[in-house]
């Protein structure tokens, strides 16, 4: 009996069951984890709720949470959201246009990389803040600053990572490609956008992080 079981651990499927049981167990531990530090955040929130007395500076979380119920029912909160929502896709969007184009024509071309790199080496370091001026004189007060700023924070994450991705790419996908007979629709199609895409992704998700936090 005990060598049957030994011979069922031993075997690729007892194998697979035990590293699933870890990833579950895992999972789980992450979950009570993040239980844990929840309560503990709510916990220290009440109390100093509670030493403050003043729901203006620290309100408590039960109050919190009856005027976040309020507030998702408010169809004019919802409105406002779903306006400041449209902002931030709008400025994802021309980062991301902006962002991808460069990066891959910069990621493909040394010349371009030359020439683009200062520029926009320049312009990433200028504080967000000191576009504000600028874009209230350059597009007046509705939403052209907004989508300027989410777009202008949001470009350069995209635009890094594309970068990366396509430098990254070992040359025997392109090699493979050519030998094959593919021209340079198919290796952009087929090799580049394919192997860039998971820097890509990393790219938006610090773009659209980005974006949120520059809604004014």
């Amino acid at each position: 009996m005990e060598s049957i079981k030994g011979e069922v651990c031993a075997s690729p499927e007892g194998r697979s069951m035990k590293r699933g049981d870890a990833a579950l167990f895992a999972r789980h531990r992450q979950i009570i984890f993040n239980l844990m530090t929840f309560a503990a955040v709510l916990v220290i929130w009440h109390l100093a709720s509670a030493a403050y007395r003043s729901d203006l500076l620290l309100p408590s979380p039960w109050k919190t949470a009856k005027a976040f119920l309020f507030v998702i029912q408010d169809m004019e909160t919802l409105k406002n959201l779903l306006l400041t929502l449209q902002r931030v896709m709008t400025g994802f969007g021309i980062a991301l246009a902006a962002g991808m184009s460069l990066g891959f024509l910069m990621g493909c071309s040394r010349t371009a990389m030359q020439l683009l790199d200062p520029l926009l080496g320049t312009v990433r370091q200028v504080p967000i803040m000191a576009w504000v001026p600028l874009t209230i004189v350059w597009f007046g007060l509705g939403d052209g600053p907004t989508v300027f700023l989410i777009a202008m924070v949001g470009i350069f994450p995209i635009l890094l990572n594309t970068i990366a991705g396509v430098q990254s790419i070992s040359k025997d996908y392109y090699n493979a490609a050519l030998t094959m007979g593919a021209g340079p629709w198919s290796i952009f199609k087929d090799v580049m956008v394919p192997a860039t895409l998971p820097d890509i992704l990393t790219g938006m998700r610090l773009a659209v992080s980005a974006g949120w936090m520059s809604v004014i």
